[in-house]
């Protein structure tokens, strides 16, 4: 339990290992209907685990930053919860192309692909909450 300054314990509305649970049912129930076609191949089925649980722990720490803003709304967290939701998107789009459901976009003028640009934006998100000085 944390506590503010000089002030009452602030109680925590979740446990962290509920949440996670919680998360992770609701990612495989989610993306089960993508994936159990693709189980039947051993390299595959690892490949796919990988990038379920990737998934799964970057829905965790967005979540959980999202509701560390809400209790201390700076810029800092704000970045950081914006970086964690692009890792989230990043791990989907890489799940979706490794089970076939819809290939990698690519921004084909420039020849890249569209998580590579996500990623960017989130190391970018990361840098600026780590780096971001308070007043």
């Amino acid at each position: 339990m944390q506590r503010r300054s000089r002030s009452k314990p602030i109680k925590e509305p979740q446990s962290k290992p509920i949440l996670l649970g919680l998360i992770t049912a609701i990612v495989v129930g989610v993306v089960a209907p993508l994936v159990l076609p693709h189980l039947a191949h051993p390299s595959m089925a690892y490949h796919i685990i990988l990038h379920i649980a990737s998934l799964t722990v970057a829905i965790f720490l967005g979540v959980v930053s999202i509701l560390a803003y809400s209790r201390n709304t700076t810029s800092r967290f704000l970045f950081m919860t914006l970086g964690f939701i692009a890792l989230a998107v990043v791990e989907f789009l890489y799940l979706l192309g490794a089970v076939g459901a819809g290939s990698i976009m690519d921004i084909s003028a420039i020849g890249i692909e569209l998580p590579h640009v996500i990623l960017l934006v989130m190391l970018a998100l990361f840098a600026l909450g780590v780096l971001r000085v308070t007043e």
